[in-house]
C-alpha cells in the first residue's frame, strides 16, 4: 500500500489501516484514500459530509459505524452537527434511514467515551424555541422566503399536503432555516441525497441553485461528483455529473 494512501486513511478514519487482502481493498486504499481523499479541493470535513450521505443513504451498517465514528473521533464534525445532519438526512433520504443513522451516531459516541475511559456526556438539551415561530402565517411567510433563497425561483403554491405542511412550513419554514449547520453544509448533503434519490428534478435544480448562487463553486462541484462517485457508483455520478455540466453551462462567466 502507497505510503501517501496509508496517511491519507489514518487521518480520514483515524485508525491504522489493514492490510489489503482483495483487489477491492487495495483499490479502497489505492484509489479512494490515495487519490480522492488527498485532492484539494473540498475540504476533509466537507468530503466528510458527502460521504456520510452516501453511506447512510446505501443502507452499509459497517460503512456507517465507521464514518461516523471517523467523523466524530477526529473532531471534523461535533456531535450537535452530527444530529442536525441526521434531521436534514431524513428530509431528502427518508426517516427510517435516518432513524439507523442515529441510532449508529449515539454508538459511536458511546464507543468514543468508553474507549477514552470516560463517561459520555449527557444528550444535548433541545429548547423548543428551536422549532421556530409558532405563528403559522410567518412561518409560511418565511419557509417561503428561504425556499426562493435555496432554490432562486418563486416557492410554490401552497395547494397540496405536500407543499404546505411539508416543504413550505417544514422543510425550508424550518429545516433549511436552523443554525447548526450553515447553508453550504447543507449543500454538500443536499446534492449527493438528491443524486442517489434518482430525482432528475431535484437534482438539476439543487445543482443549479447551488452553482449560481455561489455557495458552491463549479470546481467545488466537480469535487463532489467525484466524492460521490466514489461511495454511492459511478453509474449514479454520471446524472449528477451530467446536472454539474448543465449548471456550469448555465453560470455567468
Amino acid at each position: 500500500m502507497p505510503d501517501r494512501a496509508q496517511q491519507i486513511y489514518r487521518e480520514v478514519m483515524t485508525i491504522e489501516p489493514p492490510e489489503p487482502a482483495t483487489p477491492f481493498e487495495a483499490a479502497t486504499f489505492e484509489f479512494v484514500f490515495g487519490q480522492v481523499w488527498s485532492r484539494p479541493g473540498l475540504s476533509r470535513r466537507e468530503r466528510r459530509w458527502v460521504t456520510l450521505t452516501c453511506v447512510a443513504a446505501a443502507d452499509s451498517p459497517q460503512p456507517i459505524a465507521d464514518h461516523v465514528y471517523a467523523a466524530l473521533r477526529s473532531g471534523d464534525i461535533t456531535l450537535p452537527e452530527m444530529l442536525e445532519f441526521v434531521l436534514h438526512f431524513a428530509v431528502y433520504c427518508g426517516w427510517p434511514k435516518a432513524s439507523h443513522l442515529e441510532g449508529e451516531v449515539r454508538a459511536q459516541w458511546a464507543r468514543l467515551h468508553t474507549e477514552r475511559g470516560e463517561t459520555a456526556p449527557p444528550w444535548p438539551r433541545i429548547d423548543n424555541a428551536e422549532l421556530g415561530p409558532d405563528d403559522w402565517e410567518r412561518r409560511m411567510e418565511l419557509g417561503a422566503k428561504e425556499f426562493a433563497e435555496v432554490n432562486l425561483i418563486s416557492a410554490p403554491p401552497a395547494n397540496t399536503p405536500y407543499q404546505h405542511a411539508g416543504i413550505l412550513n417544514f422543510v425550508f419554514g424550518h429545516v433549511w432555516q436552523r443554525p447548526g449547520l450553515t447553508r453550504r453544509d447543507r449543500r454538500l448533503i443536499t446534492i449527493p441525497a438528491v443524486a442517489l434519490d434518482d430525482s432528475p428534478m431535484p437534482l438539476r435544480a439543487h445543482v443549479t441553485s447551488a452553482v449560481e448562487s455561489g455557495d458552491v463553486t463549479p470546481v467545488e462541484l466537480d469535487e463532489i461528483v467525484l466524492q460521490f462517485s466514489a461511495y454511492y457508483g459511478f453509474a449514479k455520478g454520471q446524472a449528477l455529473q451530467d446536472a454539474a455540466d448543465l449548471a456550469r453551462a448555465k453560470a455567468p462567466v
